[in-house]
């Protein structure tokens, strides 16, 4: 099948090709579409995202490609957007991917992603070194931050679990885990599923973990096909492996943005 992914990163923030290269590359592999998604200026995190200065240039050349390479591709100006950012042109993107990268600590907001140690000093310094407990803080905050953004697309909402240091099998964890995703849908029904961390080697499986995947049918959430590429070899990285286990949970279509809309695609 023709895919489509809404979750790309360039030199805007954290990608590695410009968003030219990336719009050639999706050609090349036939893509229905290509939705760029660079992550929101943060104002009290500038390692990863487009800086302030930057944020009209990237809108305007993704409105540059999208009319240059109209007859063959279809383009769309989208952002991921972190619940603790701040966002005042929203109007100007064709959908925002919502999400939450960040636990809020009495000295200020701690990474859940930037790295393994990193993450296990937050445990340990705040959390008494139980990574559960962690857990359960890290979805009360998505869970808020959705309600208040209210985005187009649920991003990687177990992005906690990126370093294989939360026990994914707790009773503990997966009830606040689907907590947070029932809430979250309440607000918006269409959720990615993301294989942003294995191109990049930190997991085997796409996020959302099975478990999870088997709550969004359920209760009735749809599926979205996203890689979280940060480069554009990655652009539609083990699709093929995330339609058969979709197929195996018995859910028989994704959602692909065509022609202006979220449309239903059966698999």
């Amino acid at each position: 099948m023709r895919y489509s992914s809404l979750h790309t990163h360039t030199v805007f923030s954290d990608g590695v090709d410009t968003v030219e290269d990336n719009v050639k590359a999706a050609i090349e592999r036939s893509m229905v579409s290509l939705g760029f998604s660079d992550h929101c200026y943060t104002y009290f995190d500038l390692s990863y995202c487009v800086q302030k200065n930057d944020v009209q240039r990237y809108i305007d050349e993704v409105r540059r490609v999208k009319t240059k390479y109209a007859e063959q591709i279809e383009i769309y100006l989208g952002l991921e957007l972190d619940g603790y950012a701040l966002l005042d042109n929203r109007e100007e993107y064709d959908y925002i991917i919502g999400d939450c990268h960040y636990i809020k600590t009495p000295d200020g907001y701690k990474a859940v992603d930037l790295s393994r140690d990193d993450l296990t000093r937050t445990v340990n310094e705040y959390f008494g070194g139980d990574f559960t407990k962690m857990a359960r803080s890290y979805y009360e905050s998505y869970a808020e931050c959705i309600a208040k953004m209210k985005p187009d697309i649920l991003g990687h909402i177990d992005l906690v679990t990126k370093y294989s240091l939360v026990d994914e099998s707790d009773v503990q964890y997966r009830a606040a885990a689907n907590e947070a995703l029932e809430a979250s849908l309440a607000v918006t029904p269409i959720i990615e599923m993301n294989t942003g961390a294995i191109s990049r080697g930190y997991r085997n499986e796409p996020y959302p973990a099975v478990f999870l995947i088997d709550s969004v049918k359920q209760l009735g959430g749809k599926l979205l096909l996203s890689s979280d590429s940060h480069a554009a070899k990655d652009l539609t990285c083990r699709f093929d492996e995330c339609v058969e286990l979709l197929r195996s949970r018995g859910i028989k279509s994704i959602v692909q943005l065509k022609g202006g809309v979220f449309e239903e695609v059966g698999i």
